[in-house]
């Protein structure tokens, strides 16, 4: 399937910024979080990929999710979604440390990749994005961030905790998400949903989603310059007990933990870019 970028028609939206060189070394990057890869792609998903344990997420057991070539994980179906959606009023279960359009396909690009390993002694899920590319096939700037899903089952039965963890952060947004050379347009989320709306509804995303800017290296909520529950930089910590997400052991530095405010920002052109977008994938050989 191919997407078509349709820059001219969000040329006036994208911001260029420069990535700052140099970067924290948050990514735990352990032996077994590369056992297993995705064969390059766009908009791929592994099939149910078992996590080693069973999770509490949300009042529901899981051994086993989906992990997706867009920069996060599912439980209940794999998605190929390219531009991120709002994780706040999503009715998708998820945990996202960079749901944007990951493209594997370049030269330079590395795979997804995930399994298993220890951390701190107990054992962990680990979905690697080390040094990927973006859509369409562009490598000139490379993120590399990681998801870790840790076993707490010595607390409790189900109780876990999961870490975002970010390297260098260059690009922000897909050539079929309104963004040029890797940045503006429909720019990263990161978060997590429970996949309910209304008074159901339980997630969080960071403050810096979909702002064009604000994640890559150098941006007000730089990614990798910041950290959450860990005295780590770039590393972000929540904890699951009782199927409730909290925000893990420790004071938070940078972002806090709650829901981030956006303005949409030329909301028709937008949804008309994605439109199209979608008509010519659904078309195309």
């Amino acid at each position: 399937m191919r997407k078509f970028s349709l820059q001219l028609l969000t040329a006036g939206i994208a911001v260029m910024l420069t990535a700052v060189p140099g970067f924290s070394a948050a990514r735990r990057n352990l032996p077994g979080f590369s056992t297993s890869s995705l064969a390059a792609n766009d908009d791929g998903s592994t099939g149910l990929v078992p996590i080693g344990f069973t999770i509490n997420l949300f009042g529901t057991s899981y051994s086993s999710l989906y992990a997706n070539n867009n920069g996060n994980v599912t439980f209940d179906s794999p998605l190929g979604t390219f531009t991120p959606f709002n994780l706040v009023t999503t009715g998708t279960k998820i945990i996202a440390p960079f749901f944007a359009d990951v493209d594997t396909r370049g030269p330079g690009s590395t795979l997804m990749t995930y399994g298993n390993d220890t951390v701190n002694g107990r054992p962990a899920f680990g979905v690697e994005w080390a040094s990927v590319g973006y859509f369409s096939a562009q490598t000139n700037k490379l993120n590399s961030f990681e998801l870790v899903i840790i076993d707490r089952s010595d607390i409790a039965a189900g109780a876990f905790d999961f870490e975002f963890n970010y390297d260098s952060m260059q690009w922000e947004t897909g050539g079929a998400s309104g963004g040029s050379n890797g940045l503006g347009g429909f720019s990263a989320r990161v978060g997590y949903s429970n996949g309910l709306t209304g008074s159901a509804a339980v997630s969080l995303e960071l403050p810096g989603s979909a702002v064009n800017g604000a994640f890559i290296n150098g941006g007000p909520n730089a990614l990798n310059a910041n950290s959450l529950n860990s005295n780590v930089v770039g590393r972000y910590l929540f904890s699951s007990r009782g199927g409730t997400i909290g925000g893990g052991g420790g004071s938070p530095s940078g972002p806090v933990a709650t829901p981030a405010t956006t303005t949409p920002v030329l909301i028709f052109s937008g949804v008309m870019l994605i439109g199209i977008v979608g008509f010519l994938k659904a078309r195309a050989s």
